[in-house]
C-alpha cells in the first residue's frame, strides 16, 4: 500500500490552489492562457493541478513580486509544454535578476535626485513664506 501512496501524487482543484497561494482561479486560468502552466484535466473538462503546477505558480509569483514581466518569467522558467533544464533556468535568472539590480539601483539613484531637489524647493518655499509672512504681518 505505501508503494500505491509514492506513486499517487497530490493535486488541487483551481480553488485549492487559488486559496493556497492567496490569488484568484482567474489569475491561475490567466497564466495558464499565456502558457506558462498547463494543468491536466478530468474526463469532465475540470483542471487538475499537481504539486508542480503548484511549484511553477510559486515561480510565477515572485517573479511578478520581483517586477519581471510575463515574457521576463517565461524564459527564466521555460514554458510549461517544454522542459528547461536547471542550468538553462538558472543562467536566464541570473541574466534577468543583474539587469533588474541594475535597474533598481538607477531609480533609486533617480530617487536620491528627486529627493534633494524636492528639499531644495521646500527650503525655498519656506524661506520665501517667512518673508511674506513678516511683510504682511509685521
Amino acid at each position: 500500500m505505501d508503494k500505491d501512496r509514492k506513486k499517487t501524487k497530490h493535486v488541487f482543484s483551481i480553488s485549492e490552489l487559488a486559496a493556497q497561494l492567496d490569488i484568484s482561479p482567474r489569475t491561475i486560468r490567466f497564466y495558464e492562457q499565456k502558457g506558462l502552466i498547463n494543468p491536466r484535466r478530468t474526463p469532465g473538462n475540470q483542471r487538475v493541478y499537481t504539486s508542480k503546477d503548484r511549484a511553477r505558480l510559486k515561480l510565477i509569483l515572485r517573479g511578478k513580486r520581483f517586477g519581471f514581466s510575463l515574457d521576463e518569467i517565461a524564459e527564466m522558467i521555460g514554458m510549461a509544454d517544454t522542459d528547461m533544464d536547471e542550468v538553462s533556468q538558472i543562467r536566464k535568472s541570473l541574466d534577468y535578476g543583474r539587469k533588474k539590480l541594475n535597474e533598481i539601483r538607477d531609480r533609486m539613484k533617480d530617487l536620491i535626485i528627486l529627493e534633494q531637489d524636492l528639499l531644495a524647493v521646500q527650503k525655498k518655499l519656506e524661506t520665501r513664506l517667512k518673508e511674506l509672512t513678516k511683510e504682511e504681518f509685521p
